[in-house]
């Protein structure tokens, strides 16, 4: 259950109905510092342990190590605030600027918990365990509720009797399946019920509709239209969310004649995507799709083309996560840029296949106009690392997030915004292959970014849903 989902009990109802009181482990601090003003009317319990594992983690440069300071600066702030309410609990109402109603409570003194022999009260895991055990004792008229980002501590909380919880709060979705894909197939009867006052117009070589109907209201900005049959149609609404709704036709790239850097779209999403890449009027892209949907080469592809031929970026930069996210890119040898490389096999992999032999090496004047090409892509492209991203602005750059389902909200935060004038942001992932921890789908932060931003008529997702690897590859994400 989510805390800020609980019942509003407010003055009034706590006669009737007890404040559940949340006993607080530390990676729920270390995953959200504000975490401390989340739980709305209900009363909070931080062990003595807690605050020593903040203290034990806040050396360093890694996400965890800030979040822990600035978790500690939180406590700081609230306790040296009331000061005189620390036995009786601090009202939270002033510091949270009433977000939160509930008290704060530290331990002031020590609890000897009763825990099974079987579970060594040196772990501080078993000894926060001990203190909600104990204070399930000490309030039996009231719930006390671990509340941990630990699924083991939630289990081993669970079989002593314990009632255990995950941090939700900073979930974008419970479930996943819900995420917005930034497409829509049409009903088949679609023109038949949104024919009445229907206007449509060339211009550009695009085709324009204006539509009336019950459909309208729920269409967003930027969102893709499809539909099959005698007359298939794509298409992407330019106005949206009102009584009526604006549709223009999308440019084909799956003809040969519109080659991005000599790809075609080989389906519809890879075509939608294309749209959103080569728009200059698009600031913010992020595709989503399993290994081998084409998420990098489009954007590469897309990347080149406006870097080398229309000069519409000055160069492409590439960034991605280095699992552990946030810690030193260590002790490899070389600068940034050579530091990185071994973590950029997918950009190496996808700039032979852009720039492959055969018509293409006749094109450039054989294996010596091949090599040449290649040094004057690598030239334009610049790989950097999360590490030095903060106090950056890029002009007129086109910046490439890849792996982004590794990043809390947080750190998109801190990447997006280093966008300056003429930037274009994209964002690729896949969020069913996160490997940071207690970072799960719904609270990733590429998740958090494809919800925040769908609507937004400078920004575009898709969801890309074929893979187009080789057969083998498919195959084997289909069985394996």
């Amino acid at each position: 259950m989510n805390p800020r989902q609980s019942t509003r009990s407010g003055t009034p109802g706590r006669a009737k109905k007890p404040v559940k009181l949340f006993v607080l482990d530390t990676n729920v601090l270390m995953h959200d510092p504000t975490s401390l003003y989340r739980f709305e009317e209900h009363d909070l319990f931080v062990p003595m342990m807690t605050l020593e594992e903040l203290d034990a983690n806040k050396k360093g440069m890694s996400e965890v190590a800030r979040n822990a300071r600035q978790a500690s600066r939180l406590l700081d702030e609230i306790v040296s605030g009331g000061e005189e309410d620390i036995h009786r609990g601090i009202d939270l109402t002033a510091p949270s600027r009433e977000l939160a109603s509930g008290r704060l409570f530290l331990q002031t003194e020590a609890i000897a918990g009763v825990l099974p022999a079987s579970l060594p009260t040196a772990r501080a895991d078993n000894q926060i365990i001990a203190v909600a055990l104990h204070l399930r004792e000490q309030h039996p008229e009231r719930p006390v509720i671990l509340v941990t980002k630990d699924i083991n501590m939630r289990i081993k909380a669970r079989a002593l009797g314990l009632e255990a919880q995950d941090y939700f709060n900073d979930k974008v979705l419970e479930d996943t399946d819900l995420l917005y894909t930034g497409s829509f197939e049409l009903p088949a009867d679609f023109w038949d019920t949104h024919a009445g006052g229907l206007e449509s117009w060339k211009k550009d070589g695009r085709t324009y509709y204006r539509i009336t109907g019950p459909i309208c209201p729920d269409l967003l900005v930027n969102e893709f239209l499809w539909q099959e049959g005698a007359q298939p149609l794509q298409a992407w609404v330019k106005i949206g969310a009102g009584k009526t709704a604006e549709l223009e036709t999308l440019i084909d790239y799956s003809h040969a004649k519109n080659a991005v850097w000599g790809i075609t779209a080989r389906n519809r999403e890879q075509n939608f995507a294309l749209n959103l890449l080569m728009n200059p009027e698009i600031d913010f892209v992020t595709l989503l799709g399993q290994a081998g949907t084409g998420k990098t080469l489009l954007t590469l592809a897309a990347g080149l083309t406006q870097t080398l031929e229309t000069k519409r970026y000055s160069e492409i930069i590439i960034t991605r996560v280095t699992v552990p996210v946030g810690e030193d890119i260590g002790f490899l040898p070389g600068t940034e840029e050579e530091k990185m490389t071994p973590w950029m096999g997918a950009l190496e992999d996808n700039l032979d296949v852009l720039n492959k032999p055969g018509e293409e090496s006749d094109r450039y004047g054989g294996d010596w106009g091949r090599a040449a090409t290649m040094d004057l892509i690598r030239s334009r492209i610049k790989i950097k690392s999360l590490n030095f991203m903060r106090g950056r602005t890029f002009i007129n750059k086109f910046l490439i997030i890849d792996e982004a389902q590794n990043l809390t909200p947080k750190q998109m935060k801190t990447l997006i915004t280093r966008a300056g004038p003429g930037t274009k942001v994209v964002c690729l992932g896949n969020i069913a292959q996160i490997d940071t921890p207690y970072l799960t789908e719904g609270s990733s932060g590429l998740t958090y970014a494809v919800d925040r931003f769908k609507g937004w008529r400078h920004s575009g997702h898709i969801t890309l849903q074929r893979g187009e690897r080789s057969r083998l590859a498919d195959h084997a994400a289909e069985v394996l």
